[in-house]
């Protein structure tokens, strides 16, 4: 699903189902040794459909560690993100000549729990989720308001190496078209010259699921930097 929120030079692979914790390689088995069953199945699955996705950017199979903050260490030439929530296991990858940064998450299309929306949203984004919610109840937009900055995160932390806290970046969601635009209120990362204020992207809802997707393209020739195609 995430296909159809992605640009299409992004390869994408995704499964409903986990695969063997024996598909590791042995450096990815000494980082999960000794996890609870159920995070190590995950980050099985997860490798799984990263080294699917990298055999089609013609990427040979290697181990996919995690680096000092749990983020995955992609190839040299790769820009990639994943994601895993109850269901969905993602992978999307593209090579950084095309892509500057990707970030993808996925959820449960289900609200989240009693009093945790204010810890992860600003009082204009509360107003704009009771407003959604109430034209439009089958899509759980407090969820999807998580999703999309957890997606913000992951296209953040690898041009910045720095953490981005909830309050840090305030998201507006377009349901006409089925886009969102994370507007930074910290100092953003600085791409080819240029200081990057904003995030834009696009959000799914389907088959119980709420997807959210950046994309974030190499600037053009005069610097200009598109945040999605």
């Amino acid at each position: 699903m995430f296909e159809q929120i992605l640009p299409p030079f992004v390869a994408v692979s995704a499964t409903r189902e986990d695969v063997a914790v024996e598909d590791l390689f042995p450096e990815e088995e000494e980082q999960v040794a000794g996890a609870v069953p159920k995070r190590r199945r995950e980050f099985a699955t997860a490798r799984t459909c990263a080294r699917t996705a990298l055999a089609q950017l013609g990427i040979a199979p290697a181990a996919i560690l995690n680096g000092s903050k749990g983020e995955p260490r992609w190839p040299a030439e790769v820009v990639g993100s994943i994601t895993h929530c109850r269901g969905c296991r993602a992978c999307a990858v593209a090579r950084r000549a095309d892509l500057v940064t990707v970030g993808i998450d996925a959820e449960p299309n289900e609200s989240l729990p009693d009093g945790l929306l204010p810890d992860i949203a600003l009082p204009q984004e509360r107003d704009a989720i009771r407003q959604l919610t109430a034209s439009e109840p089958e899509v759980s937009w407090d969820r999807l308001l998580f999703c999309i900055k957890e997606s913000v995160y992951k296209a953040w932390f690898p041009l910045t190496g720095r953490w981005l806290g909830f309050e840090d970046a305030q998201v507006s969601i377009d349901r006409s078209d089925a886009s969102f635009l994370a507007r930074l209120l910290v100092p953003g990362p600085t791409v080819e010259g240029r200081a990057i204020g904003a995030f834009a992207g696009r959000w799914l809802q389907r088959d119980g699921l709420l997807l959210a997707a950046i994309a974030m393209p190499v600037p053009d020739r005069r610097g200009r930097v598109a945040n999605l195609t």
